[in-house]
């Protein structure tokens, strides 16, 4: 016998997806989905084909490990870039957020998050190996870093990160450099407008 109670339907089940990505609560998920409800039918049907392609085309780059659709990126395949100076960063999204700065001429690496003990995250979680061989050689042929600028949040995770590759690394030839003025204390490169970042590049302070 049919109890008359039926599930959520998929405008519903399409405000609960949307609700569960970063930065987009209950709401703000209701109001895309209707706008995309009020759109050109075309619009859902392109959303729908680009995110069906988004894991079979996009994959991490073998050298940086930014996203890329070949393999390596377009950055570390430039030979117009600096590859003496490497910039160290949290996520592949801080790459292409500095990257649309145009302020930096070098390249880079992710190292997939940072060291947050609490949550269960050490250095052996984090790109730190890789990193290490891009340095010392064995990783790719022609990458004489010279410097190496860590890029991270300037937050207790960002300065533990720091603090750990700083000791990690003294004995390398290489000069290690933090992002400067214009990073709040507790802030996110996410967030950061494009003048600061450039300003907080070029006041970069050796630690």
């Amino acid at each position: 016998m049919n109890s008359g109670v039926k599930g959520p339907n998929v405008l519903d089940r399409l405000v609960t997806l949307f609700s569960k990505l970063p930065g987009i609560g209950k709401k703000s998920a209701g109001r895309i989905v209707y706008h995309i409800l009020d759109s050109n039918p075309m619009l859902a049907e392109n959303i729908a084909n680009e995110l069906s392609l988004l894991h079979k085309t996009i994959r991490r780059c073998s050298i940086c490990g930014g996203f890329t659709e070949n393999n390596p990126c377009s950055v570390c395949s430039d030979s117009g870039r600096d590859h003496s100076i490497i910039c160290v960063v949290e996520s592949a999204q801080d790459m292409r957020i500095i990257e649309d700065a145009r302020e930096y001429p070098g390249v880079y690496h992710v190292l997939g998050g940072l060291i947050a003990p609490l949550e269960g995250v050490g250095p052996a979680n984090l790109s730190i190996d890789k990193l290490i061989s891009r340095l010392d050689g064995s990783h790719q042929e022609g990458e004489n870093v010279k410097e190496l600028i860590l890029a991270l949040n300037p937050t207790v995770e960002g300065d533990t990160t720091a603090l750990y590759l700083q000791k990690l690394l003294k004995d390398f030839p290489v000069e290690i450099t933090r992002l400067a003025s214009g990073m709040p204390v507790g802030g996110n490169i996410e967030y950061i407008d494009k003048l600061t970042l450039s300003r907080s590049f070029r006041g970069r302070v050796k630690i």
